[in-house]
Order: structure tokens, then sequence, then C-alpha cells
């Protein structure tokens, strides 16, 4: 059987080049693409695919926002990263959100076929390097004997906190997220005082280290 995929990811070259590498295959089929992460959960509600690759860093919602948003709709999709982000932070919150793999794109024409095979057998595919970075990170924390960290805010502050990064305004906000203004400016009070910030430039600077935003 062939499988559907969803292809989302904000450079329409990238997409144009990872489309040519997967419909090479003949039991792959890229059955839509999105510019970003909400334009993704948006057309598998129309379409529901069979596997959804998500580029990480994208506008208006993150490949990470989206991929929470499609396991919370589609319990049965699998999702694959495909990123320039060879990160512990993004690895580790990719695995909380329940990917089923985690590809470079510097070595897609590589990884990206066997990837989405592996994550149709229910089977999860991690690049080389990302083996070394768990394994590392897992004995340290066995050896000091804690957990990996919680996140430092939930998932509607990082939305918030994203469109807030990108300069939209507070009624901007509220419109996009369905919410009302005062919801949108308690959002930020907690989003400062959580993360220790002081106004919308250091914010903007945290998303950048954080990925939400392209610097």
């Amino acid at each position: 059987m062939t499988t559907r995929i969803l292809l989302a990811d904000d450079h329409a070259l990238v997409r144009r080049g990872v489309r040519l590498i997967l419909d090479n295959e003949p039991d792959l089929s890229v059955i839509a693409e999105a510019a970003d992460g909400a334009e993704a959960v948006q057309l598998a509600r129309v379409d529901p695919p069979d596997l959804a690759i998500l580029d990480i860093a994208m506008p208006r919602m993150t490949g990470l926002q989206a991929a929470r948003e499609l396991s919370r709709r589609h319990p049965d999709l699998r999702i694959l990263f495909l990123t320039m982000y060879d990160n512990e932070q993004y690895f580790f919150e990719a695995l909380r959100v329940g990917a089923a793999g985690y590809v470079l794109k510097s070595a897609a024409d590589r990884d990206l076929v066997e990837a989405c095979h592996a994550a149709m057998r229910d089977e999860p595919f991690l690049y080389p390097g990302a083996v070394t970075t768990l394994v590392r990170d897992y004995l340290a924390r066995a050896r000091d004997g804690a957990d990996i960290p919680a996140r430092a805010v939930t998932d509607r502050e990082e939305e918030v906190l994203k469109l807030v990064a990108e300069g939209h305004s507070t009624r901007e906000i509220a419109e996009l997220l369905y919410i009302s203004h005062k919801t949108v400016e308690r959002h930020r009070s907690n989003i400062l005082q959580k993360l220790g910030l002081r106004d919308r430039l250091e914010l903007t600077r945290y998303a950048i280290r954080a990925g939400l935003i392209e610097p």
C-alpha cells in the first residue's frame, strides 16, 4: 500500500527537494504540502495522511506545536521531523510529542526514505548522532538520579510566546488563538515571570534560542 504523506516546511525549495526524494519511491506519495504548522493541522483535518513530515522552526505554529495538535486529533498518525537542528533540546522534545523519527536535512537524501518506512512499521528512526546523544544524556541523568526536565511553559503559553516574538499584536494573537485579549495578556505576563524576562526583545531572543522562530 502507498503511504500518504503530508509535508510541512516554510521553504518552498526544501519542500520541492524533499518531494522529489519521496515521490521517487513507489510506496510513498506526498498528498499535501504546508508552509507552516497551522496549515499542516488544517490540511490533516480535511484529508488525514498516514505520515506527517514536519520541520521544527516554522511561522505561526512550529512543527513541535503542530505535532502535539496532530497527535491529539489523529492518534494513529505517524510523525517524522526533518530538521536542520542537531540539538538535544529539540531532539528530546520531538520524542515527547510522539515523533517516530528525527532526520537531519543534511542527510535527507540518505535517511529520509528509510525513516518513512521505519515509521510505517512502527519502528523508531534516529540519525546516528542522535543515538549517541540519547545514550550520553540517559547515562548522565541516571548517574545524577534525574529525569528529563519539564518544559518551562505550557503548550498555550508557548503558542502565545511564538506569536509575540513574531510581532503580532494582542488583538491579532487573540483572534488567531480564539481567546480574549485579557487571556493573552495573562499568558504573556506568566511567560515573562516564568522565564525571568523583562520585555518583548528578551522574549524574542529566547524564542530564537528555543527554535520557535528563525533569526
